[in-house]
């Protein structure tokens, strides 16, 4: 059986490493002002200068039914069946998009993964093993469906404008963050992202203490390998990132320069790291 690995382009990978490993992606559509562009179709720096010139936030708009129908067809063309790792359910409505068209096909599996960015390749990855095992498309998807829950997924951002006009954090939330140079911790927990430990200064010396953080309260990691996920970032915060990983133990680190779906809720000086647990 021939079977085909799927995402969004909220997987966050490059056009290359996807053709590499033979993952399709569908895209997500962000509107800047009026216009509707594909994710990936310009730079985020691009995105973000339109911001700073307009004062007007993108707009993400989900994929519908109609682009994964036509996603599903063409993947079953030359494919017996389909595992689609989606966007979670908490914080987008592809999912439910997916799994309607799905249920509507035959051998066309959709993983609500909970996470998002490159936690959702992480799940790929795995996905990709069992492949070249020989599993069937069912017993990849019950796996992926045991292994999101094991996703360690957090990230700091420099500032919670983007989260405030997206609707999630309050004003007062807002207020505060900017008035005492609180950089917070973001937790991805079932699907959903909630705020975590607060740190304070400048980005540089609060993406140091977050990433050391990060590494301390790690439960049981799996030290395969782990993500390090980025807007942008400074030379500082990624050199913090890094070596917080390499200490750890992380085989294998992989660096990823989000999509423009993901920059859209977190902005400029955004950085994560993403590994799953044992």
């Amino acid at each position: 059986m021939k079977i085909a690995i799927s995402a969004e382009s909220t997987i966050d990978l490059t056009k290359e490493e996807l053709k590499k490993l033979k993952i399709s992606t569908v895209p997500f559509g962000i509107f800047l002002g009026e216009n509707l562009i594909n994710d990936g179709d310009i730079t985020l720096n691009e995105m973000f200068e339109f911001v700073k010139k307009t004062n007007i936030l993108p707009k993400t708009s989900a994929v519908n039914e109609f682009q994964f129908q036509e996603h599903f067809d063409n993947l079953l063309k030359e494919n017996d069946a389909i595992v689609h790792f989606s966007l979670s359910s908490g914080v987008s409505s592809a999912y439910i998009n997916a799994k309607s068209v799905a249920d509507k096909m035959k051998n066309v599996y959709v993983v609500d993964t909970l996470t998002l960015s490159v936690g959702i390749a992480l799940l790929a990855f795995n996905a990709l093993k069992m492949v070249k095992n020989g599993s069937t498309a069912k017993e990849i998807y019950d796996y992926s469906m045991q292994l999101r829950n094991k996703l360690n997924v957090t990230f700091i951002i420099e500032k919670l404008n983007y989260l405030y006009k997206g609707g999630r954090c309050s004003a007062l939330q807002l207020f505060g963050s900017n008035i005492l140079r609180i950089r917070p911790q973001i937790i991805v927990t079932d699907g959903k992202m909630s705020v975590g430990k607060k740190f304070r200064g400048n980005i540089n010396d609060a993406t140091k203490a977050y990433c050391e953080y990060a590494m301390e309260s790690s439960k049981n990691p799996d030290l395969e390998n782990a993500f390090l996920a980025y807007t942008t970032a400074t030379k500082e915060m990624l050199e913090s990132a890094r070596t917080a990983l390499k200490n750890k133990g992380f085989k294998n680190i992989y660096e990823a320069n989000v999509g423009m779906t993901i920059a859209s809720h977190c902005g400029e000086h955004a950085l994560g790291i993403l590994y799953l647990e044992k």
